[in-house]
C-alpha cells in the first residue's frame, strides 16, 4: 500500500497494529472510529494520508510492518476484564502488559470475567484475525470443573452436537480430570470462540460450570510456572510455531 492507494479501514488499521479486523468493524459499529473528522460504516477505505482517530486519539498509519511479530502468553485471573477501559471501572488484562513501542497489543480473543487461564497477545493485527476466525480451526481447550459426575450419554451428547440460541455446537473430545465429591473435573477442546459457548453447551444439559479455565489456545499451553497476573513472551521459534499452525488451517 502506498499512500494513495484506498485499502479497507480494517485491513489498513490490523497491518498497523493498531487492533484485528474484528475489533475495527466492532469499534465502527460504536461509532469509536472517525475518518477525516466523520463517523464511517464498516467497508470504508481510507489512504495513509487520512485522518483516522479512535476515540479522539490520532492513529499513526504505516505502509507495512516495520517491527516483527510478537506474542505474549498472558495468565488471566478471575475477575478483569478484556477491554481496555470499562464503565464499572473493573480491573483489564492490559493493565499487566509491557509497554510497546509501534501499534498496541491486541488480545487473540478473550476470556468472561469469571474465567481463568491463558490468554494471548499480538502486535499483528493479521495474525490475530487469522486465529480468531472460525476457517482457521485453531483448537481452545479448556479444563472444566463441574457440580456432579456426567454420565456417558451426556458426554455423547456434548461431543455430537447441542442447538444452542445461536446455532448447532459442540465440543471436539471431552476427557475426564477426576475430581472428589460433587465436583468433577474435565478437559474439552473446541475449535470456537462464540460468547459464553463452554458454559452454555454444559448448562443445556442441566449441569453448571463452577470453574472455568483455558489451558492451550493452538499450539501454545499456559505454562505451569505462570502466576495469575503475569505474562510470558514467546521466542521467535514458538512465535513460528503459532504462525504455521495458522497458515495450515
Amino acid at each position: 500500500m502506498n499512500n494513495h492507494t484506498p485499502e479497507r479501514i480494517q485491513k489498513v488499521l490490523a497491518r498497523a497494529g493498531i487492533g484485528s479486523r474484528r475489533e475495527v468493524e466492532a469499534w465502527i459499529a460504536d461509532g469509536r472510529i472517525s475518518v477525516n473528522g466523520e463517523k464511517i460504516l464498516p467497508g470504508h477505505k481510507i489512504t495513509l494520508r487520512d485522518k483516522v482517530r479512535l476515540d479522539g486519539e490520532l492513529l499513526r498509519l504505516t505502509a507495512s510492518r516495520t517491527s516483527r511479530t510478537r506474542i505474549l502468553i498472558y495468565h488471566k485471573p478471575v475477575g478483569e476484564v478484556c477491554t481496555r477501559s470499562d464503565e464499572k471501572g473493573r480491573p483489564n488484562v492490559f493493565a499487566a502488559l509491557p509497554p510497546i513501542r509501534q501499534g498496541r497489543w491486541i488480545n487473540i480473543g478473550r476470556l468472561d470475567i469469571n474465567t481463568s487461564g491463558l490468554l494471548l497477545f499480538t502486535n499483528d493485527g493479521e495474525l490475530a484475525n487469522r486465529m480468531m476466525h472460525p476457517s482457521s480451526g485453531i483448537e481452545r481447550e479448556y479444563a472444566v470443573r463441574v457440580f456432579g459426575e456426567a454420565s456417558k450419554s451426556t458426554l455423547h451428547t456434548l461431543q455430537t452436537g447441542v442447538q444452542l440460541e445461536d446455532g448447532p455446537a459442540h465440543f471436539d473430545s471431552i476427557h475426564a480430570g477426576g475430581g472428589q465429591g460433587i465436583n468433577h473435573w474435565y478437559h474439552v477442546v473446541i475449535r470456537e470462540g462464540r460468547n459464553r459457548e463452554i458454559r452454555r453447551l454444559w448448562e443445556s444439559q442441566g449441569i453448571t460450570v463452577s470453574r472455568l479455565m483455558r489451558v492451550r489456545y493452538g499450539p501454545c499451553k499456559l505454562p505451569r510456572q505462570l502466576r495469575p497476573g503475569h505474562y510470558q513472551e514467546l521466542d521467535k521459534i514458538e512465535v513460528n510455531k503459532v504462525i504455521d499452525a495458522v497458515n495450515r488451517g
